[in-house]
């Protein structure tokens, strides 16, 4: 699996390369700047960017603005967006075109890295990764449209919107996987969304609406 990296700081993007090269997969190019990012994406068409948001030259939005930009020449290019605080713009940017193969990780969850590999290599599949910190504070925003969904559902879109399966939500909560899609459906149909077989269109449908909504 070929990686292209952005992270202004050397030795947080000398250790992830490391790390990724550890497991087996190649690092094509390490970056630190958004200019570098959008030429080395262009150019590289790699299976996955991890991209941190704030780059040279602004520190604002770099990294996020180059990746949606290459998303334009190369659809549905999987990106996974690495933050150091959970920050809910960001996150509504990258779920805007519901396309898929995006994450949204805190740079906190690189230290376990099997839950990183595994991120990475679901959203190079097409999926999503949502940090939970993320999920909750989206879902935290919209307590009012979440108020008819009980806990157990609150609990299941939860981990749906974390790119979960129903068989990985199951054994979280404990229970089995017919009743995790008897609650997936309750919760569409409380929130008034269409139920759909794609999982991953489905979670970015669920944030999407929640975040599109956000205060109103």
């Amino acid at each position: 699996m070929d990686v292209v990296i952005a992270e202004d700081h050397s030795l947080l993007r000398d250790g992830l390369t490391r790390m990724l090269e550890a497991h087996d997969l190649t690092v094509v190019e390490a970056v630190d700047n958004g200019p570098s990012l959008t030429a080395a994406l262009l150019e590289h068409r790699p299976d996955i960017a991890v991209v941190d948001i704030r780059l040279p030259p602004t520190y604002t939005d770099e990294g996020l603005r180059a990746a949606i930009e290459a998303r334009r020449t190369i659809p549905a290019l999987p990106i996974l967006v690495l933050s150091q605080y959970v920050e809910q713009l960001y996150a509504r940017e990258l779920l805007g075109d519901r396309r898929g193969a995006v994450g949204y990780l805190l740079k906190d969850r690189i230290s376990n890295v099997g839950e990183f590999l595994e991120a990475l290599r679901r959203v190079a599949a097409g999926g999503t990764a949502m940090d939970p910190e993320v999920v909750s504070s989206l879902l935290g925003k919209q307590s009012n449209r979440l108020e008819e969904l009980t806990p157990r559902e609150q609990e299941v879109l939860g981990l749906m919107a974390e790119g979960r399966s129903n068989a990985a939500i199951a054994a979280e909560l404990y229970i089995t996987e017919k009743a995790v899609g008897k609650h997936s459906a309750n919760v569409f149909r409380k929130l008034g969304l269409g139920q759909t077989e794609d999982g991953n269109r489905r979670v970015l449908a669920v944030l999407a609406y929640l975040e599109d909504n956000q205060g109103a």
